[in-house]
């Protein structure tokens, strides 16, 4: 079953910088939009940043000008730099791709990475 493998996160410092990965656990026909999510305890999960099916990057308001994504089409993979990481980013953070198989091409599939979890402190 195609999944997605998250790497990266951990613990950091403020200020330092937080590199987080994504990689499709098979080969499949294609990926769609992907992106990276975050969650605070008790709160909904919001979206980071993202690459639209178009090329285009989005970022939240909080991150721009700090984060940074990307994507290695042969590799299925999607990454996330985020800068000047703050104390209150202390979050799980969620890899997010639609993912079009082999076997049923003009169909995806929205999967989300296991979360990895990323703690800041001094």
């Amino acid at each position: 079953q195609v999944r997605l493998v998250e790497s990266g996160g951990g613990l950091a410092l403020p200020g330092g910088t937080l590199r987080l990965s994504c990689t499709v656990s098979e080969n499949v026909f294609k990926v769609g939009r992907v992106g990276w999510y975050r969650q605070y305890p008790g709160k909904e999960r919001e979206s980071v940043a993202i690459i639209t099916r178009t090329g285009s990057k989005v970022y939240a308001d909080s991150v721009k000008g700090r984060a940074t994504i990307s994507r290695d089409n042969a590799k299925n993979s999607v990454y996330l730099q985020l800068d000047r990481l703050m104390a209150e980013e202390m979050a799980v953070y969620y890899c997010n791709q639609e993912i079009y198989s082999y076997k049923v091409r003009y169909v995806y599939v929205e999967l989300w990475g296991q979360g990895t979890a990323v703690t800041v402190f001094s």
